[in-house]
């Protein structure tokens, strides 16, 4: 068994190829339209990263170590959002690298639109595009069940 197991070793590399092959990833610039149409965008940052690098307001932050659990619409820790398997999640990190294999994950759960962003949030940053989100739908309807809870 242990040889199999090595005959199946990827790379990082590889691993990152073999992900982004499954996926139709987008870029910042395209990021206005895809919330338009109620594309949730998912900042995996770490705290301590979007303390340091800057804040993503309207994206959901959604810590990498928990995605699957709460976009997984058929998990017990999901959340209100993850309603089915349809939805549209476009995952963002600092330079679109771990982006690509927590949406290959999504992917794998049969979420079929997950994506992630091209350059990540240091791409929305240079163009100009952090405020994208603000005024996303699922932005309101997070901040109207925080409030009401």
């Amino acid at each position: 068994m242990t040889r199999k197991v090595a005959e199946q070793r990827l790379s990082i590399d590889e691993m990152l190829e073999q992900a982004r092959e499954q996926l139709a990833r987008i870029y910042a610039f395209e990021l206005p339209e895809a919330v338009a149409r109620g594309a949730i965008l998912v900042d995996i940052r770490p705290q301590a990263q979007r303390v340091r690098e800057g804040a993503l307001p309207g994206a959901l932050a959604i810590e990498r170590n928990v995605l699957e659990w709460r976009c997984d619409p058929t998990s017990s820790a999901r959340i209100a959002l993850a309603v089915d398997h349809d939805v549209e999640w476009i995952v963002v990190c600092s330079e679109g690298y771990t982006s690509s294999l927590a949406a290959a994950a999504l992917q794998q759960l049969g979420l079929h639109r997950a994506t992630d962003l091209v350059g990540g949030y240091k791409a929305i940053q240079a163009a100009g595009l952090l405020q994208v989100a603000s005024g996303a739908a699922h932005f309101d309807r997070v901040s109207e069940t925080v409030v009401a809870s």
